[in-house]
């Protein structure tokens, strides 16, 4: 009676468990109104396998119950405790071969308790109502630890989809639950571990599963946000993330870091190469503009692409740094060669706010600006001059 009674608890906190998550599944409105109905119908195996299995404690040796109730209870028992491990497959809607295997071992599982329950091959009962063993029970444990076997392949093969810090976690709830089925199964009645490890392991996937949603949530936001604020054809940051860095530098103060410097740097000829060689050769010198910018920059700055051919680099460095940089810029742009353009040539500028401690961010791209247009105006009149000569 006193392991009844405690059994009785264990079964009643497993159900009170399965309820408080069913109420959580409801209120996740990350979940399809399909992955919810899943997730009750989990539950609802979970708990009547449960209560099938605690009637049968119950009601064994109780000569006022009915033999054929000891039967029928019996019967959905060994139905039901297989298809509650199975169950948490529900969580994982993998919808693989293995899944489908499964599903039929649970089919076979279920025509042979149903005609067992009249053959006597899984369950004797004796004058006293006490059930034992049938003949073939040795089969039905067979099928049940093929079943977790593939149970096991199934989490281990859903667990590879994951990274593998992610891993770990996911086998964990798996080992918990097969030890406590485990400790039930071989130190026998007196310890029914099987259910509250059963309902342990499913909050714990439930619990996994929604943080690994919010995980998935996060990093499609991240690659969304890197999508739009990332130039498609040159792969530096675009118009967009540069207003928001503007607006960033902004809330540091009116005045700018006095180590910021601010470049403003253009093609040179973009639109003749355009006009006599095609857009497409105007894209190669675009993006070879952006390599080289970069290559000079590496991590001491952000290279946005603001216009066709315009580029404005935020960096934090010194007056000093700023000239070795665009020295190596103009290095990488006369080393550079296209497959349709084959040289390329940029004007640049730059304004350092220690220059310029009484202006702001977007002053000092306009002073930067300036400084690139005065280049830009030396190259074209340097050309001319060139052509004139000859």
């Amino acid at each position: 009676m006193r392991i009844i009674n405690y059994y009785t608890s264990i079964i009643g906190i497993c159900w009170l468990a399965l309820i408080v998550l069913s109420i959580l599944v409801s209120e996740n409105n990350r979940l399809s109104r399909k992955e919810k109905m899943l997730f009750y119908l989990t539950h609802i195996i979970v708990a009547l396998a449960a209560l099938m299995e605690w009637l049968g404690i119950l009601f064994n040796g109780d000569m006022s119950v009915p033999i054929w109730a000891l039967r029928a209870v019996k019967c959905i028992d060994y139905i039901l405790t297989p298809a509650a491990g199975a169950a948490l497959l529900f969580y994982l809607k993998t919808g693989s071969a293995w899944g489908k295997i499964i599903t039929g071992l649970l089919g076979v599982n279920l025509v042979f308790q149903l005609v067992s329950a009249f053959t006597g091959w899984m369950l004797v009962v004796d004058e006293q109502h006490r059930y034992s063993h049938g003949p073939l029970y040795p089969a039905y444990i067979a099928m049940y630890s093929a079943l977790i076997i593939l149970i096991a392949i199934e989490f281990i093969t859903y667990g590879k989809n994951f990274r593998k810090q992610n891993r770990l976690s996911l086998y964990a709830i798996l080992i918990m639950v097969f030890i406590c089925i485990l400790i039930q199964e071989i130190l026998g009645s007196e310890f029914r571990t099987a259910y509250l490890g059963l309902t342990l392991g499913i909050i714990m996937m439930f619990i996994y599963i929604t943080e690994f949603a919010q995980l998935s949530s996060d990093d499609t936001i991240h690659e969304q946000q890197i999508a739009i604020t990332t130039d498609a054809l040159t792969g530096v940051s675009n118009r967009y993330a540069f207003v928001a860095a503007l607006k960033e530098l902004d809330k540091e103060g009116a005045t700018p870091p006095a180590d910021l410097t601010v470049f403003s740097i253009d093609i040179n000829g973009l639109k003749t190469v355009n006009d006599s060689r095609g857009h497409a050769a105007g894209d190669e010198l675009i993006c070879g503009a952006a390599d080289c910018i970069c290559g000079a920059f590496e991590k001491s700055g952000t290279c946005y692409r603001t216009g066709g051919d315009e580029f404005i680099v935020i960096a934090r460095m010194e007056k000093a740094q700023a000239l070795e940089t665009l020295e190596k810029l103009k290095q990488n742009a006369a080393h550079w060669r296209g497959e349709l353009v084959g040289d390329l040539y940029l004007a640049a500028g730059f304004v350092c706010a220690a220059d310029y401690p009484d202006l702001t961010v977007e002053k000092m791209i306009v002073e930067a600006d300036m400084a690139m247009y005065d280049e830009k105006d030396a190259f074209y009149r340097k050309m001319r001059m060139a052509s004139a000569r000859t």
